[in-house]
């Protein structure tokens, strides 16, 4: 039983020695990939910063407005002022909150790719900035193809 012991030990040896080459030599054989032109596939900075002023006014007023309803509605009907039933409060809040949710869709659409910023409330801007949108999921062989 000893000489198979012995065997083992030999085999992890070269396996060790066979690995730490491996890995000794992994630079010089992965090719070196050429850098592509500026080309860049994210948001300028300008337009980030566009859709953030938008977000923040389309979709910060209401979902603050849609918090604030809890606050009101609890000191209203602690100073008995009123009698709110609470599923009026849910209601009118998830309302807020939902406007909220269309002003972030309304902001990221909305806003210009162009230098220029645009029109105030940037309308003319949706239907482009959609299909940037719906193109940007369509794998790139489907995109390349279109552009031909």
């Amino acid at each position: 039983m000893k000489k198979k012991q012995g065997k083992k030990k030999n085999l992890t040896k070269k396996k060790q020695t066979s690995e730490s080459n491996a890995f000794r030599n992994i630079e010089r054989k992965v090719p070196s990939v050429p850098l592509k032109s500026k080309q860049s596939t994210g948001i300028p900075k300008y337009v980030a910063d566009r859709m953030a002023k938008r977000i923040f006014i389309a979709a910060g007023i209401p979902t603050i407005m849609g918090m604030s309803v809890f606050v009101v509605s609890y000191i209203i009907v602690t100073r008995n002022i009123a009698e709110i039933p609470p599923s009026s409060t849910i209601a009118i809040s998830a309302l807020f909150f939902l406007l909220g949710l269309g002003g972030l869709s309304f902001g990221i659409l909305s806003a210009s790719w162009d230098k220029e910023p645009g029109s105030f409330f940037g309308i003319e801007n949706i239907p482009l900035n959609i299909e940037r949108a719906k193109a940007a999921f369509r794998p790139a062989s489907q995109n390349f193809d279109e552009k031909k």
